[in-house]
């Protein structure tokens, strides 16, 4: 998610560094946002000078700390775990930036913002996966959120190019809240073999014209976000969110969707393909 928003972000001409404890693996992301520039001239939609210029804006850097003070926006984009979280964002709070912003699917904001000094000053910003494809963030305000907080948030949403929804903060928000109903009532139909989750998928596709399935976007988002989402979800408004025990088991297994290879799908061809799951 970070690389997408990376992405994004340097394609509508800001500066962009991007930050990982590892040094070696920021570099990484780089030369992976270089790697979607050159998908894209090869599709046409910009040119190689377009693309160059871009990967010029981005920079490496192994620490918060290595950042400039006073930035325009810094937003957090770690795994959705709330104590690294609020590790991470009260390192980020210490650079002083307009806007802090915490990419999360799911977890409070308010909760998020302990320890923040300027919780005023904090926002979140949910994007979605792939981000240089879905051209939607949802945009969330805690209780200490000021407007003008909000309001810068939304410029530089309208500078990526993307639409916005603003919501209250509230747990799962709009997106996440109804996302993880669909996705986890998918997920209980393969368990009960009612159907193979691609013809579960083809049922949302067809039926209610949804782009993709829930359980290919499943899949896409990252099983283990997924089953993050779903505890928070289960501690917040019970036993509705209970985690299916075929997603528990997809996670303990290390089959996280496309980014291991194997989720509902068989991702190893890069394509989505079928794969069997036991009565």
């Amino acid at each position: 998610m970070g690389i997408g928003i990376a992405h994004a972000l340097a394609a509508s001409g800001a500066n962009v560094d991007i930050v990982d404890a590892d040094l070696e693996h920021a570099e990484t992301a780089c030369e992976k946002v270089a790697a979607v520039f050159a998908g894209s001239v090869a599709l046409g939609k910009i040119s190689a000078e377009a693309a160059i210029v871009a990967r010029a804006r981005l920079q490496a850097r192994p620490s918060v700390a290595a950042l400039a003070a006073g930035l325009d926006l810094i937003i957090e984009a770690v795994p959705e775990q709330l104590e690294l979280k609020r590790s991470v964002l009260a390192e980020c709070a210490r650079r002083d930036p307009l806007v802090l912003a915490t990419n999360t699917s799911g977890l409070s904001i308010d909760a998020l913002s302990v320890g923040v000094p300027h919780p005023e000053r904090f926002i979140g910003m949910h994007f979605f996966n792939p981000v240089w494809a879905v051209p939607f963030v949802e945009v969330v305000v805690g209780k200490a959120t000021a407007q003008v907080t909000c309001a810068n948030t939304l410029l530089a949403c309208a500078q990526l190019r993307k639409q916005t929804i603003v919501v209250r903060d509230s747990p799962g928000f709009a997106s996440s809240r109804l996302g993880i109903s669909l996705g986890l009532e998918a997920m209980r139909m393969v368990e009960d073999r009612v159907a193979t989750p691609a013809d579960i998928d083809r049922a949302m596709e067809l039926g209610y014209r949804h782009p993709m399935g829930p359980l290919r976007l499943s899949d896409l988002i990252g099983l283990d976000v997924r089953l993050d989402i779903a505890r928070n979800m289960e501690s917040a408004f019970g036993a509705r969110f209970t985690p299916p025990n075929i997603l528990i088991a997809l996670v303990a297994a290390g089959d996280l969707g496309k980014k291991t290879g194997r989720g509902f799908y068989d991702w190893s061809s890069g394509e989505p393909a079928p794969r069997e799951f036991p009565s």
